[in-house]
């Protein structure tokens, strides 16, 4: 069994370049894969390994400036989530291309998983969903707005468009873990709205914590490795990934016209060019060729790379 933790946290390094290779070189001599990106601003990813080498990297990351008050959250998976171990440097930990968003500075109100329902069925209170469209596609809460933005990046250019629909109301947001309201909420404290709520610990600890028989959350919640998605009690959910596009997909959508394994689905069938098709083709012929001979390819096991 697969320990996997999925951490963020904000603070402020000096040199991320200086902490790339130490924090590598200690994933990997403890076994651990995942994902790891470096910033100014902080550190966000998601890791997975045997539980001696989990413990490793986070007191690891405990260690680096700021860090020693680090919260991550846990699930569990019979299978490895991820293929290899990645440490990359970014701009920020989590993109939204607005240079005054200083998450460390302020932000919205914390709201714990049990407290969740009854803020939200507040009639003062509208509540945005800030992941990506195809995130929301395949589950959200009741009533939650769908900004329809296909990056976070586009939250900003959505949040002035749509502002007057919310006059006079309390704001309350949720991500998948919670990073991305991190900065949506302290975009918002910025832009004069001074009631803005999110849910502490994202959809992820919601699942976790709040029982599907009082839970106003539908459908399945989209995860960045292996599992592709999680339902309450975090169980993996039916969802698999189109490696063409990267997006969720059930197991009845790959009997549409539309899907070839590694190639496309019905979502991206005529997004792509049939030159990308040729390549994506080639791409999935060397994972078949990586399954016969009883080895993992790593392409086969490739995810979104997201905040």
């Amino acid at each position: 069994m697969y320990t996997i933790a999925a951490l963020y946290h904000f603070t402020r390094f000096a040199d991320p370049e200086a902490l790339k290779g130490p924090l590598a070189k200690t994933a990997c001599s403890h076994g651990v894969t995942g994902t790891l990106l470096l910033a100014p601003e902080g550190i966000n990813g998601t890791i997975a390994g045997t539980r001696a080498g989990i413990d490793a990297v986070l007191a690891h990351i405990r260690a680096l400036p700021g860090c020693d008050d680090l919260e991550w959250k846990e699930s569990h998976s019979p299978t490895p989530p991820f293929g290899k171990m990645k440490v990359r440097l970014k701009r920020e930990i989590v993109t939204m291309g607005q240079p005054d968003v200083d998450p460390a500075a302020r932000t919205g109100h914390y709201v714990e998983a049990a407290d969740w329902n009854e803020l939200i069925a507040r009639d003062d209170v509208v509540l945005i969903d800030t992941r990506n469209d195809y995130e929301v596609a395949i589950g959200t809460f009741d009533g939650a707005i769908d900004p329809e933005t296909a990056s976070f990046g586009e939250f900003p250019a959505w949040w002035e468009a749509n502002k007057h629909r919310f006059h006079n109301k309390k704001v309350a947001m949720f991500c998948t873990g919670g990073i991305r309201c991190e900065k949506s909420t302290n975009y918002l404290l910025g832009q004069g709205v001074y009631d803005v709520y999110h849910l502490k610990g994202g959809i992820l600890k919601y699942l976790e914590e709040v029982p599907e028989a009082t839970s106003t959350w539908n459908g399945a919640c989209f995860v960045f490795d292996g599992r592709v998605s999680v339902g309450h009690g975090l169980e993996v959910g039916p969802h698999q990934l189109c490696h063409a596009c990267r997006r969720p997909i059930l197991p009845e959508d790959r009997s549409r016209p539309e899907y070839e394994a590694g190639v496309s689905c019905h979502l991206c069938a005529d997004d792509t060019t049939e030159e990308d098709k040729g390549r994506f083709r080639e791409r999935q012929k060397q994972v078949n060729l990586a399954r016969d001979r009883g080895t993992d390819h790593l392409t086969g096991r490739m995810v979104p790379d997201k905040g």
